[in-house]
């Protein structure tokens, strides 16, 4: 069994090596040409970045701000692509921790944009999203709500959750550039169960709710 183990060992760093080599080999063929095209790529990507950067800050990224009427929900996924809303009540507790948690994550994803709404202000809209339990975060990406992080209890039951937790856990949904590993949550004894499980919505289910309009 150990042979067969260091047998397997020795094969993959081999393999590794062999890509090394490869990708080496490949850059050393590269004519000039061939650099001239790589740097005009590059620097059509960083434009491309800049006037992205440009048009998320026009939207209001990078800050955690209110939605002032229910009315106003509906504008904002038309104008963002990724969207974390906090639905929330000023007299609980736990509703200003995760404002406190949000405020830090608006400044550090300016890919996203972070809200927050009245619960008792839009009884339409959590009706809609059957929104019982606050705090409630939904994750909403191309105008669809992808998942919902209720209470704390995916935050391990505790007010003293750190900031990359709760940055962990929305980017289970792909609604923020998440450069971490998505299968194991920074405070692992926290979310031991979550490694395990497959990614689905709070209440079970998979299906995205349409937060367009009807």
């Amino acid at each position: 069994m150990e042979t067969a183990m260091q047998a397997q060992l020795v094969s993959a760093a081999q393999q590794l090596e062999q890509q090394l080599d490869d990708e080496i080999s490949r850059l050393d063929r590269l004519g000039t040409d061939d650099l001239e095209k790589i740097r005009r790529d590059r620097i059509a990507e960083m434009k491309r970045m800049k006037e992205k950067r440009h048009q998320w800050h026009a939207n209001g990224h990078g800050e955690y701000t209110e939605i002032p009427e229910e009315k106003d929900f509906f504008e904002v996924p038309k104008k963002s692509e990724n969207v974390v809303c906090h639905f929330y009540r000023d007299d609980f507790f736990r509703c200003k921790i995760v404002d406190k948690h949000l405020a830090i994550l608006a400044k550090k994803h300016m890919e996203t944009k972070f809200v927050k709404i009245n619960a008792e202000k839009c009884p339409f809209l959590t009706q809609r999203l059957k929104i019982k339990v606050l705090p409630t975060i939904a994750l909403v990406k191309d105008a669809k709500t992808k998942d919902y992080i209720v209470g704390f209890g995916d935050l391990g039951n505790n007010d003293e959750f750190p900031t990359d937790l709760l940055e962990w856990r929305i980017a289970q949904a792909g609604v923020i550039d998440y450069s971490g590993d998505l299968l194991t949550p920074p405070d692992a004894g926290a979310r031991k169960s979550h490694v395990t499980q497959k990614k689905k919505t709070i209440r079970g289910r998979a299906d995205d709710s349409d937060t367009d309009s009807d």
